[in-house]
């Protein structure tokens, strides 16, 4: 196995840029999987014949997911390194993480579900040789139930129409980064964010490249319907003010329609006179418009959350632990 050479800092750390390869993993409950990742992740790093390391960022899992990791960092401490938090923030967030610790020319990240096969990593690196500095991946042959596969396309076309963020299959989290676009994603200091969009708007030369999609072995999904909704509205509301100039849009048309309906309402009493009829009607109507106001609302609160997030300048996370080699 032959390795590229790197030099070590005064602290005797690689320092960024220089080791070829990172592979940043968000870790959540995945106790049952993990061995299972372990065997199949390091020998297909090892045959790429370069220089690398494993940052695994544990986020906060109540299982024994830490414990596997620190296991498996005293058994490779090499090539491994584990950031644990001291809660659960996200898996943005834990990529967020990586990206801050990371050391390599290169970074790929990668979900710990074996969903994405790690032997497709040099798939995305041989597109990184070809001169693209950002590689998304397309999932082949998706293994997810149908409800997810419907609600991820849904949701790729809305993503698209919104905010003209070109991403076939924004749910892949088999991805890799120059260290260029890793170090503008780095002093982005966003609470809520979407790392493969951002990395998109600082790319030069992006590309997307087919990967394997396999049935989870093991664990369960970490996204519910909920989890998906909200992932969208931050990914929405963080790179487009479209959805509040369509609702500005739609506020003066309702408008002028229900000023024409009160104008056509008067004239039929002026003219026709005094009608019992038609109290459901403007029920209706009412409850319509009611609704519309309430959706607006909560629309803007969306937004104004976002920047209250951001005003407070609380930490992103928060870490209790970093496993990693000294000199």
């Amino acid at each position: 196995m032959k390795h590229e050479p790197f030099t070590l800092d005064d602290a005797g750390l690689c320092p960024p840029g220089t080791l070829p390869l990172s592979v940043v993993i968000p870790v959540y409950n995945e106790e049952p999987g993990l061995a299972a990742l372990f065997e199949r992740l390091y020998p297909a790093l090892d045959a790429l014949g370069i220089g690398y390391e494993v940052i695994f960022v544990d986020d906060g899992s109540r299982d024994r997911s830490a414990a596997l990791l620190a296991a498996q960092f005293q058994r490779r401490p090499d090539v491994t390194r584990v950031i644990v938090f001291n809660g659960n923030f996200g898996q943005h967030r834990a990529i967020l993480a990586g990206f801050e610790y990371c050391r390599g020319e290169r970074i790929v990240t990668l979900d710990a579900d074996l969903q994405n096969p790690p032997e497709d990593i040099h798939l995305l690196l041989e597109q990184m040789d070809a001169g693209f500095d950002c590689v998304g991946s397309i999932r082949r042959g998706r293994q997810d139930t149908a409800w997810r596969r419907w609600a991820s396309r849904a949701m790729n076309r809305l993503r698209k129409r919104l905010t003209k963020i070109e991403m076939t299959d924004q749910g892949c989290m088999l991805r890799a980064y120059s260290r260029n676009v890793v170090q503008l994603i780095n002093q982005c200091n966003e609470m809520n964010t979407f790392v493969p969009a951002l990395a998109l708007q600082f790319a030069r030369r992006p590309t997307e490249v087919e990967v394997s999609h396999e049935e989870r072995r093991a664990g369960e999904s970490k996204y519910s319907l909920y989890s998906l909704i909200r992932l969208n509205f931050d990914l929405v509301t963080g790179f487009s003010v479209v959805p509040l100039q369509f609702f500005s849009m739609l506020g003066m048309v309702v408008s002028l329609l229900s000023g024409l309906l009160v104008v056509l309402l008067v004239a039929r009493r002026l003219w026709l006179g005094p009608e019992e009829g038609g109290l459901f009607t403007l029920f209706a109507i009412a409850f319509f418009l009611i609704g519309l106001a309430l959706f607006g609302i909560g629309l803007l609160g969306e937004y104004v959350g976002r920047v209250y997030q951001e005003v407070r300048q609380r930490p992103r996370y928060v870490i209790s632990a970093i496993l990693e080699k000294k000199p």
